[in-house]
């Protein structure tokens, strides 16, 4: 395979599964990126997969100010399903507002705070 070809099937791959680096830090994704792209192209697929898997690792970052916004005394809602970074939370779960964050939406589930995609409800933190 043409060594392009393969670094740009790596770079798409990286990008597209932006969802595996939801709980990632820019480091953990720049770290995660670089072991991808070294099984598949050795040397060259780690130096282009840490770059790759570091952008998407500072685009999937949350900052520090949602975490302090989201309130400690909100009752739990109880539901069956494992609560999952990527998975959506059921309808039947209330999101609220994450104050001054508007991108953003919480619940608190099976006694664990989330933080939420609103418009796929898809978890993309679990804060305790």
């Amino acid at each position: 395979m043409n060594k392009r070809l393969a670094i740009s099937v790596l770079a798409a791959s990286l990008f597209a599964s932006g969802a595996a680096f939801a709980q990632s830090t820019t480091v953990e994704g720049a770290q995660n990126g670089a072991a991808a792209g070294g099984q598949v192209l050795g040397p060259v697929g780690a130096a282009v997969g840490g770059t790759v898997g570091a952008a998407v690792g500072a685009g999937l970052e949350i900052p520090n100010a949602v975490f302090s916004s989201i309130p400690r005394d909100e009752p739990s809602v109880t539901i069956r399903e494992r609560v999952v970074v990527g998975e959506p939370l059921p309808d039947t779960v209330v999101l609220h507002s994450v104050p001054s964050h508007t991108e953003y939406r919480y619940a608190v589930v099976n006694e664990r705070r989330v933080i939420v995609e609103p418009r796929t409800r898809k978890v993309i933190r679990i804060i305790d």
